[in-house]
């Protein structure tokens, strides 16, 4: 079996890593990719890395035609502002936006400040999370993207959730600078942004949103800092727990949780220099590293999880994803595993 896939928003740097991640997918053929300010330009000439790997320019929104899957990497609102539309482009819709990754829409509202366009439509899509959603995503027809921020956080923290044993969180999360996307801002000018380690968002993420969703509803406080990297997150989880917990018995959460897990990797060594979660040697691949430390004498879990944004956090997710609904090998297309050193 293959499918015909399209990409809406296929200039960005989501866009460009579904392009990357399904160029090579046995089972998927890329039909076409759009931009409205880039429509007739080669796909290499905006991700220099596909060069001779697509031989395809990129159209305007106007000239798609059906698909089997369509993928959106569209600004925040507007998918949502046109799903009715847009949900007739293909049998299966992915859309890597935040506009359906929350089911309740008085979250939503208090998350981002405004009403949902589309209510109905929010208890349609499924969360694109496969650790916590594998089943409903099979055959699903509708599925969310993931925050990336919120994955770090919920891969850390969620065998800690599971067993019941979180009482307060206080995440303070390291991201890279892709997370803001291709478009030039202020915030991006090199001369700001280079050997910056700046605090963005002290207080109130919205990804906070999607963590409560997944592990429950506890006092969680995240702060965000911007970094020097260009991918990656490292989410670093402080864990008040309820009790005091013994290694013997968190290593025994974190393997229960991720035992069959393909791509989470469990990394807590007692030697050499990656003894934990490191986002730099994960850089294109669609794994998360998680690990943990504990505070002896204490109710403190460190609990730590590193991604690449643009992979485990997004276009590896939803290929992830795309691959369950449709049932395929679910690693398949994600094989690579990383370069050192980078």
């Amino acid at each position: 079996m293959s499918v015909r896939v399209g990409i809406i928003g296929g200039a960005g740097y989501t866009g460009g890593e579904l392009l990357r991640l399904l160029a090579r997918h046995p089972h998927a053929t890329i039909a076409w990719a759009t931009s409205r300010g880039r429509a007739g330009w080669p796909i290499g000439s905006i991700h220099p890395n596909l060069r001779g790997v697509l031989d395809l320019a990129l159209i305007g929104p106007a000239d798609v035609d059906q698909v089997d899957v369509v993928f959106f990497c569209l600004p925040h609102g507007e998918t949502a502002g046109s799903i009715d539309r847009y949900a007739e482009l293909a049998h299966r819709v992915i859309d890597l936006s935040s506009d359906f990754r929350l089911r309740d829409a008085g979250l939503y509202e208090r998350t981002y400040g405004q009403p949902h366009p589309a209510p109905p439509w929010l208890e349609r899509f499924v969360y694109g999370l496969p650790e916590v959603n594998r089943t409903q995503l099979a055959d699903a027809r509708y599925i969310s993207g993931v925050g990336c921020n919120a994955t770090a956080m919920n891969l850390a923290l969620l065998p800690l959730a599971r067993a019941g044993v979180i009482d307060r969180v206080i995440a303070d999360v390291k991201v890279g600078s892709s997370e803001s996307g291709a478009e030039a801002s202020a915030a991006s000018n090199h001369a700001e942004r280079s050997n910056a380690l700046r605090t963005f968002a002290p207080t109130g993420h919205r990804h906070a949103a999607e963590v409560t969703q997944v592990c429950g509803d506890f006092p969680l406080h995240v702060t965000a800092t911007t970094t020097d990297l260009v991918r990656g997150v490292l989410a670093t989880c402080h864990v008040l727990t309820n009790r005091e917990l013994a290694e013997r018995e968190v290593w025994q959460m974190f393997r229960d949780a991720y035992a069959t897990e393909p791509f989470v990797r469990i990394v807590r060594e007692k030697r050499g220099l990656y003894r934990l979660p490191e986002p730099k040697i994960l850089a294109g691949t669609n794994y998360a590293d998680v690990g943990f430390e504990i505070e002896s004498g204490t109710n403190r879990v460190v609990a730590l999880c590193a991604i690449d944004n643009l992979g485990k956090g997004a276009a590896g997710t939803a290929v992830q994803c795309m691959n369950i609904a449709c049932g395929f090998d679910e690693a398949v297309g994600l094989g690579f595993f990383g370069l050192h050193p980078v």
